[in-house]
């Protein structure tokens, strides 16, 4: 069974569902879907090893808002993408926090070069942005598309630029070991 998390951030409150192998979906405010929707559908009792990447994922998201984290440790389940989105996916995880790729950039990261209204197309379908991070694409001429609306996507890329500008120190997740859902 899944594991359902809402976490409250200065963005607004998102979303986390997450599996035993790694969060399979993330809304955001501002999608079609609502957060508080997705947190009514869960049924039953989830899987502890589901409930620990869902809180896992609940802090570093909260980190992340807050400015403190750059990267993300917890795990992404992206099973029902094709081939060609994962791909995708993993060349745009590369893409460093504070930057940003166009489309056709990113089409040639992902080796098909050409392939640019291709790769919008995947990065409409990501499961988990944020944690796959769609808001760091941007087309030739402009912000570029995103599934929680353009307000969203400049938010999420001025937090970066903000916490780059102020040299806050970034998480280290060395220093917090990751904590128990079980209250272990």
């Amino acid at each position: 069974m899944l594991a359902v998390r809402l976490v409250e951030t200065p963005l607004g409150r998102m979303a986390v569902t997450a599996g035993g192998r790694g969060v399979v979906r993330l809304v955001l405010p501002g999608q079609a879907e609502a957060p508080a929707e997705v947190a009514s559908r869960r049924v039953g009792a989830a899987d502890p090893a589901a409930e620990a990447v869902a809180e896992r994922a609940a802090r570093e998201l909260a980190e992340y808002t807050a400015g403190r984290r750059r990267t993300f440790t917890v795990g992404v389940c992206l099973d029902g993408l094709s081939a060609f989105q994962r791909t995708v996916s993993r060349a745009l995880r590369r893409v460093p926090y504070g930057r940003t790729v166009t489309y056709g950039d990113l089409a040639r990261r992902a080796g098909r070069p050409g392939a640019a209204r291709a790769v919008g197309q995947a990065l409409a379908r990501n499961p988990v942005p944020i944690l796959v991070p769609c808001h760091r694409v941007v087309s030739a001429d402009g912000p570029g598309g995103f599934g929680a609306g353009a307000a969203m996507k400049r938010r999420l890329l001025a937090l970066e630029a903000a916490a780059l500008r102020t040299g806050l120190e970034p998480f280290d997740a060395r220093r917090e070991p990751m904590t128990r859902s079980d209250g272990a």
